[in-house]
């Protein structure tokens, strides 16, 4: 039996993938059970299966991108589901995992990828968000979150419906009282500072390294009549100065990479008032220290880096922080990107307009594989609190709670 038959057999025992080599052999793995997708997919070159075998991440990405792995049955969702539901996160056995080398031999240079400094962070950003707001359009909501929704009834609301109630999740953390100020690091398209001014009239500096964000952010503000009150610079949050009651960040946190933990820290720290508050939102890694996959540092986030809830504790012990609530959204990311995968793919011939068809098939795979990596991976989301004062803020959760049911009531 071939090498690439030995990695499919045992890659694929619940659920079935048929498989078209370029020689014109077939085969089969696993058997039919209801819940795992029946997949069927060409090789159309001899190559394919050693560079899957060898990098099967990167390997399966370039082949699909590049029309050598066509699938005949299914879609790239499927085939990704697939293989992820037969080894799920959880039920890892402990064995030396397929691509295992491969990973281990990127790592060093995935340590140096992440050190982001100022220049190499601005070109990074640049790299994912300054590709064009079009696409974005295409398959985020109006407000444009491009992070995790907060889904209260999964299948029975709308991906604007949780996108709305992820703000008021997160707002209600920060205990926010009119006329304070706000920072909004890693602010976006500028849709969560507008949501904190509008329900709370407090005062916020966005901050962002995407030009494209900055335009349309401060065009946002301008359009509601909120420019003096909602303010976005392009601007690295290293050189951000002055004092904030509060700040928020969304999303930004893996873009820092691990060498800058202690660095970002020391300076949130620095930026808040004495009784200041900070509410965090960051994929993580439920699990311990990793290395980014080769295909999304090299054809999505590069210098991107999902931290382990240890290397986040590193990067704040000692610095007179307090840690104040932890929550781990577990699924809630999984659900988003099933909305935005929908999206880009009923968005197909506009993207393709937009860019290619090679770039439509990475833009797939990536929506989908980080689909599979939260449904069935070792991803998560946390969403951290931090204060500097022990009496900053209640000593129970329950005003939170109260906080966001009535935001969701809120008019908007």
């Amino acid at each position: 039996m071939a090498l690439i038959d030995r990695f499919f057999a045992r890659a694929f025992k619940r659920g079935t993938l048929t498989v078209t080599y370029a020689d014109g052999t077939i085969r089969s793995f696993g058997s039919a059970e209801p819940g795992f997708p029946d997949v069927a997919i060409r090789f159309s070159h001899a190559r394919v299966p050693g560079q899957i075998v060898r990098n099967p991440g990167l390997g399966v990405a370039e082949a699909f991108m590049d029309g050598r792995l066509a699938i005949e049955r299914g879609d790239i969702m499927d085939l990704l589901s697939l293989a992820t539901a037969n080894n799920r996160w959880e039920a890892y056995d402990g064995a030396l995992e397929p691509g295992a080398v491969a990973r281990a031999m990127g790592a060093v240079k995935g340590r140096i990828d992440r050190f982001n400094r100022a220049r190499s962070a601005r070109r990074n950003v640049k790299a994912h968000y300054d590709i064009g707001n079009a696409l974005y359009d295409l398959f985020l909501d109006a407000d444009r979150q491009y992070s995790c929704a907060y889904f209260l009834d999964p299948g029975n609301e709308t991906l604007e419906q949780a996108q709305r109630d992820k703000k008021a999740h997160i707002a209600a953390k920060l205990a926010l009282k009119p006329g304070m100020k706000v920072l909004d690091i890693g602010c976006g398209w500028g849709g969560m500072a507008l949501y904190l001014h509008q329900h709370y009239g407090v005062e916020v500096l966005g901050v962002t390294l995407s030009d494209e964000q900055i335009a349309t952010a401060k065009a946002r503000a301008a359009a509601a009549g909120v420019a003096d009150h909602v303010r976005f610079e392009l601007v690295d949050y290293r050189a951000v100065t002055g004092r904030f009651d509060r700040i928020v960040s969304v999303g930004m946190f893996e873009h820092v990479g691990p060498p800058q933990y202690r660095t970002f820290f020391r300076k949130c720290r620095d930026l808040l008032t004495e009784d200041g508050v900070m509410l965090l939102h960051t994929i993580g890694r439920a699990g311990k220290p990793g290395v980014t996959d080769a295909f999304t540092a090299k054809y999505v986030f590069p210098g991107g880096y999902i931290p382990a809830l240890s290397e986040i504790a590193r990067g704040y012990e000692g610095l007179k922080y307090y840690m104040t609530d932890v929550e781990v959204l577990r699924l809630h990311y999984a659900y988003t990107l099933r909305e935005w995968y929908d999206r880009a793919v009923a968005s197909r011939d506009a993207i393709v307009a937009l860019y290619d068809e090679k770039f439509f098939r990475m833009w797939t795979f990536y929506l989908a594989g980080s689909y599979v990596s939260f449904r069935y991976g070792s991803m998560v989301n946390y969403q951290l609190q931090f204060a500097r004062d022990r009496f900053a803020l209640p000593i129970t959760r329950d005003y939170m709670a109260g906080e966001e049911a009535r935001l969701r009531g809120a008019p908007r």
